[in-house]
């Protein structure tokens, strides 16, 4: 017979360790990125969490087979546990660029490969850990958006993880 811990551990999604793959602060930007998705704050990322994080975002028209496709990546119902253990396991064997890109992704469903100014500085000042104005500058100062007001969020992303060839000039 199973102890009661043992079945809590399996209810949570099972994995004893998902806690030990990352560091305390990773552990709580995961749980802020949780609580902003959890509109509803039941503990649970479902259906009507994802469409209204979505629309938050500017995204209205997101088709249901979608959000639908999205949660049957979890093995059962998204609590924080499980929200864990899925990005532990979509970040396993990848490098921090391609983490980093694949989050962008999430706001350019076309896949342009850029994203608009405004809509970037809009997240950064009004959700989870909010930038102030002059943090967005300032970020804004060492990636300029193009003409057009779009930011290439791949060479972003490889300024990041990589450096920037003229910092060595």
């Amino acid at each position: 017979m199973a102890s009661k811990k043992a079945k809590k551990k399996q209810q949570e999604g099972g994995h004893s360790n998902v806690f030990s793959m990352f560091d305390q602060t990773q552990i709580q930007e995961f749980k802020e990125a949780f609580t902003v998705i959890d509109q509803n704050r039941d503990g649970f990322i479902d259906k009507d969490d994802l469409k209204e994080t979505f629309a938050a975002m500017g995204r209205v028209n997101v088709r249901s087979e979608e959000l639908e496709s999205m949660l049957k990546e979890a093995s059962g119902p998204i609590n924080f546990t499980v929200f864990l253990q899925m990005f532990g396991e979509k970040l396993k064997g990848t490098d921090p660029e391609d983490s980093i890109v694949n989050a962008f992704k999430v706001f350019d469903p076309e896949a342009k490969g850029v994203l608009k100014k405004e809509f970037i500085a809009t997240l950064l000042t009004t959700q989870a850990d909010k930038f102030t104005k002059e943090e967005v500058d300032q970020m804004f100062s060492a990636f300029p958006p193009d003409v057009a007001g779009n930011l290439d969020y791949k060479n972003l992303c490889y300024v990041i993880t990589h450096g920037d060839d003229k910092e060595g000039e």
